[in-house]
């Protein structure tokens, strides 16, 4: 794994980088917001930590230009502005997550790894089946249009019970853990608590109670669509 560590305070980046080192990762790091963004396009991380508080560029305005640049890298804000207001400045201009100094060095480690996983399964998501359009059961969902069609009827799904019918429509008769199906359901999202998928689950379940297709609950293992009524 390569981390991108945009951070001008000499004794926090030694740290971070002789921590992640240590830890199996490829660490490089970068102290000038005006140098940032063309470090980033060099070398293409897995994931970047980055201090707001920089020389030359403030890293809110470095995020930015990297999100208008279209590098879609996760990031995880490291600053000691810890209010309110920062952090939702931050996450709306871009950032995935958000952790105030001082921090844990294992929390930080596992929200890196996280976000990492993440953002690996949502890209392997969008090259996989459904990059075409779904035939199944007398379920149809086109992928261009992103309608859902029910015996050739329109499904009117919200958002959520759509990403989970999608996942699951990869694989047609095969369980699906809930933490994969958790991960293309809430993408990025941090405060959502692993038991909301089966709020979904409940929810998409009876949109399907009509259909020819039936949602399937196995404990311990996960979901999957199932030919039949309820």
């Amino acid at each position: 794994m390569k981390l991108l560590l945009i951070e001008d305070n000499p004794t926090m980046q030694a740290t971070l980088q002789r921590s992640f080192e240590r830890r199996g990762m490829q660490v490089l790091s970068c102290g000038d917001g005006a140098k940032a963004l063309a470090v980033w396009h060099a070398c293409l991380p897995d994931a970047v930590l980055l201090d707001l508080s920089l020389p030359g560029r403030d890293g809110l305005q470095v995020l930015g230009d990297a999100r208008a640049a279209g590098l879609t890298t996760p990031v995880i804000i490291l600053t000691a502005r810890g209010t309110v207001g920062d952090r939702i400045i931050g996450l709306n201009t871009g950032a995935d997550d958000y952790l105030p100094k001082p921090f844990d060095l294992d929390e930080l480690e596992a929200r890196v790894r996280a976000l990492v996983r993440r953002s690996a399964s949502a890209n392997e998501a969008s090259r996989d089946p459904l990059a075409v359009s779904v035939d199944w059961c007398g379920l149809r969902v086109d992928h261009d249009s992103g309608a859902v069609y029910a015996e050739g009827l329109p499904l009117e799904l919200p958002p959520r019970e759509l990403a989970l019918l999608r996942a699951l429509l990869q694989r047609p008769g095969h369980a699906i853990a809930k933490e994969r199906l958790f991960e293309a359901v809430f993408p990025g999202d941090t405060t959502a608590q692993p038991e909301a998928i089966e709020v979904v689950a409940y929810r998409l379940r009876k949109k399907l109670a009509d259909t020819g297709v039936q949602l399937v609950t196995l404990r311990g293992l996960g979901y999957l669509l199932k030919a039949g009524p309820a």
